[in-house]
């Protein structure tokens, strides 16, 4: 045997396996090879290249009689031969000439490319076909007779052996139920084993017929469809079924159903084609019966196939991805968020994926229900949303609650009652009918933004004319509404940037309108100064004739003042002072009352004035900032008194002494009395300075400076109060920065005030033991006279110690308040803010506590 026979045996054999134990399929196979390699294609003969270029002129001239075939052959021709790339040009085009004339002329020419179907074989009566050689000879080309391709010998083995491959006709009808999700008879789908979602694809092969690899890949890209189709109907009739179901999610529901309604359309088609190729495929079966021919394959191209139903199902491939996306989208979120997942694939880089979801948003509606709730909650302030679809949702605990405030500012004029507007301090807010809520609760927790949803600057707009017309009852707001709604009609996802100009300036619009109201109608600006003039103490006047007319009464224990004599001293302070201008309304707010206090304390330890504000002002002026208020006019409170006190004492120490204490022996103890007074009248008064000067009005314009521009919305402006308040607390209380320790420099000052306080008592109590000795003096000098006016005739030694221990307890508490002082100095000079180290600078300008320091050293 040569090498070549054994060669062509192994390729035999491992080409098709079963021809090892079948001898007469290998011997028909072998024969057929050794046809093949000893055939006379592509003989040499005298090669003239013009000849053969007339032939194919000549087919192609049958084919396109118009002449354009040969124009371009005639064109590519010459082309080739100038190229030097290939060297056997002419065996080239000879076998090319060859190819086209094995195969049948169609008597129709088709649109498409020529197909490469082999022709049918020639009967018996028909006179045999010559080679291409003898063609080119005779100049009449003739079919030339070729052996069966690789497809048909292997069709024809398994037909033989028992084992074909499967109809296609068949696998066309599984594959139409396949796409509508039901599985065929040698195609099902199946379920998983935990019976779940996901599916898989059974192949029912039995004896009698075979399916290849390809066709099972061809099998799998079509379910694919199927199981996608699958997976959003049982979508829809879910969310058919269930009660409940949003208006975004019953607008997509409704979209894809449209969607499946030409997807069932395009079945249909499919359907009406397969019954078309179905029929043919039975003609040419009875005719093949009747003629003993073999099947027509250009039958075939003329119907259904695998192949081409891919095709046409390509698009709607792409498109039930798609459906399916959403689907599995809608079953973790809606409303809102899923309007917002779907709108985040307009930004994928596909241009079906684009097209489809912008249909999907603006043609198919599915934006539509959250569209309009959007145009509601941002012109009108009105929240619609009976499924919680929407970025902003409700407090059910404060639904039902509104904002109550007083009937006298329901009119917004404030008018008052009573003797000239003063009747309204015995009144207590507290004591007013109907349910009242705190204005910023309401402000802040009615209405929740959702984290997942929309920008907060939407959220801010329809808020704010929500409590423009529920919280301050403005008769205006419709007109306001009206204007806003003028802006840029209805609002459509397909016009985003109108969307944008349209919410911008709805924002500014109730923004606007909101800082109006409270400024114009509420006078918040006005309550804001109130608070600065009275409670921060900024009436100079007003301050100093409370102090002088209420002062008495605070030195009496606690338990012995009562609110309505407070009240009443507090009306007569107005009335002699520069406050008696301020609006009504604003005196009407101002009150006087005592804090709890406990057995031992005087009036000064639990005095205290009060603001009242009632909504919608609270939203700003909340209680958590009343409360800081009245901590700081504690504070200023006490200094004031300090420094009245002080103020009092320098009169005594300085005029009283000199003029009737006569003790030489003490002179130069009262000057050291005067010289303490002296610095600590210095402390006090830069420590008033410094807090009204330096913080309260700095902080004061920048407020000022942020209501003037009018800027932001009521979150913008209650921040802005804030920040106001929260300097004044941070700077005035001297508070620290360390956690744990933010006092340690507030109680140091405290207690700085208390030795103050106490070396004033000292003083006083030393001046009467003073001005008693010097009384005794006076009564001796007196007897020397013959005038008896005393019946004291020399100092006792209880007196003398009760001198010493007078003026020692004034020494200690010099001496105690210098530490202190010292301490404070040291804290303000190492502190990190500049406005402490500034506060020191002015408590020791001149370095004297550092040279008094350096002496004690000394």
């Amino acid at each position: 045997m040569s090498a070549s026979s054994s060669s062509l045996e192994s390729l035999i054999h491992s080409i098709i396996p079963q021809s090892r134990n079948d001898q007469v399929l290998f011997n028909e196979l072998l024969a057929h090879c050794t046809d093949v390699l000893s055939s006379h294609i592509g003989q040499s003969r005298e090669r003239d290249i013009g000849h053969l270029a007339d032939l194919v002129k000549r087919r192609l001239a049958q084919s396109r009689p118009d002449g354009v075939s040969s124009v371009q052959f005639s064109n590519l021709l010459s082309r080739l031969l100038e190229q030097p790339v290939l060297s056997r040009k002419y065996d080239s085009i000879l076998f090319l000439h060859s190819l086209a004339s094995s195969t049948r002329t169609p008597l129709v020419t088709p649109s498409f490319l020529p197909s490469l179907v082999p022709s049918p074989p020639i009967s018996s009566k028909q006179t045999p076909a010559v080679s291409p050689i003898d063609a080119i000879a005779t100049v009449q080309p003739q079919p030339l007779k070729k052996g069966k391709s690789k497809a048909e010998l292997l069709r024809a083995v398994r037909a033989r052996s028992g084992y074909p491959h499967i109809p296609e006709l068949a696998l066309l009808r599984d594959a139409l139920y396949l796409l509508q999700g039901i599985s065929g008879k040698h195609v099902r789908f199946a379920t998983g084993k935990d019976g779940g979602t996901e599916m898989s694809l059974l192949f029912t092969e039995d004896s009698g017929y075979y399916i290849s690899t390809p066709t099972k890949q061809l099998v799998y890209r079509l379910s694919e469809v199927g199981h996608l189709y699958i997976r959003v109907d049982h979508f829809i009739r879910e969310r058919e079924a269930r009660s409940g179901i949003g208006m975004i999610e019953q607008s997509l529901c409704h979209h894809l159903q449209s969607q499946l309604t030409e997807y069932y359309r395009l079945i249909a088609v499919l359907e009406s084609q397969l019954n078309i190729t179905n029929a043919q495929d039975q003609d040419t079966r009875s005719s093949q019966a009747t003629m003993s021919m073999e099947p027509d394959v250009r039958t075939e191209e003329s119907g259904l196939t695998l192949r081409r139903l891919d095709v046409w199902v390509n698009e709607w491939r792409l498109r039930m991805r798609m459906m399916s996306v959403c689907v599995e989208a809608a079953k973790d979120t809606h409303g809102g968020a899923l309007v917002n997942l779907i709108h985040s694939y307009t930004e994928n880089g596909d241009p079906f994926v684009r097209k489809f979801t912008d249909q999907l948003l603006e043609e198919a509606s599915v934006s539509k229900p959250f569209f309009e709730t959007l145009q509601k909650w941002l012109f009108s302030g009105e929240l619609y949303d009976p499924y919680l679809e929407f970025f902003v949702t409700v407090d059910p605990e404060l639904a039902h609650l509104q904002y109550v405030y007083p009937s006298s500012l329901s009119t917004g004029t404030g008018i008052m009652v009573g003797d000239g507007g003063f009747g309204g301090f015995n009144v207590d807010q507290d004591d007013l009918p109907g349910e009242r809520e705190s204005g910023l609760r309401l402000w802040q927790a009615k209405y929740k933004f959702r984290q997942e949803m929309l920008p907060a600057f939407i959220f801010s707009t329809g808020r704010s004319l929500n409590f423009i017309r529920y919280s301050c009852h403005d008769t205006d707001w419709i007109a306001t509404r009206e204007k806003m709604s003028n802006t840029n009609g209805t609002l459509q996802y397909s016009d985003i940037f109108g969307l944008e100009r349209s919410i911008d300036t709805a924002y500014r619009i109730a923004s606007q309108r909101l800082f109006d109201i409270f400024f114009d109608k509420f006078r918040l600006l006005d309550h804001l100064r109130a608070l600065k003039n009275y409670l921060l103490l900024g009436h100079g006047d007003f301050a100093d004739q409370l102090m002088e007319t209420i002062g008495p009464s605070l030195s009496k224990p606690a338990n012995s003042l009562y609110r309505h004599n407070l009240t009443a001293t507090l009306e007569t302070a107005i009335r002699s002072s520069n406050a008696q201008k301020d609006p009504p309304d604003v005196l009407r707010r101002l009150d006087a009352r005592m804090l709890e206090y406990s057995q031992g304390e005087i009036g000064w330890d639990v005095f205290t004035l009060e603001y009242k504000v009632d909504a919608p002002l609270d939203t700003v002026l909340d209680p958590d900032s009343m409360v800081k208020y009245l901590k700081l006019f504690n504070h200023l409170w006490k200094m004031k008194r300090i420094e009245g006190t002080m103020t009092k004492g320098w009169v005594r120490t300085t005029g009283a002494t000199k003029a009737f204490v006569r003790l030489p022996e003490l002179e130069s103890e009262w000057h050291r009395i005067r010289l303490i007074t002296a610095e600590m009248i210095h402390f006090i008064r830069q420590m008033a300075v410094y807090c009204h000067l330096e913080v309260i009005e700095c902080s004061w314009k920048a407020l000022v400076d942020f209501i003037n521009e009018k800027e932001g919305d009521l979150d913008a402006l209650i921040n802005a109060h804030r920040v106001y308040l929260d300097r004044m607390v941070k700077k005035i209380l001297l508070i620290g920065p360390k956690a744990g320790r933010e006092e340690n420099l507030l109680n140091q000052v405290r207690e700085a005030f208390s030795l103050i306080l106490g070396f004033y008592d000292a003083t006083e109590h030393f001046y009467n033991l003073c001005m008693t000795e010097s009384s005794r003096r006076d009564g001796e000098r007196d007897q020397t006279r013959g005038i008896y006016t005393t019946t004291e005739k020399r100092t006792s030694p209880q007196q003398a110690e009760a001198l010493l221990n007078g003026l020692r307890q004034c020494k200690e508490y010099g001496t105690s308040f210098s530490e202190k002082v010292q301490v404070i100095l040291h804290a303000l000079q190492t502190h990190a803010d500049l406005d402490y180290r500034f506060l020191g600078i002015r408590l020791s300008f001149s370095d004297f506590y550092r040279a008094k320091k350096d002496l004690q050293k000394s």
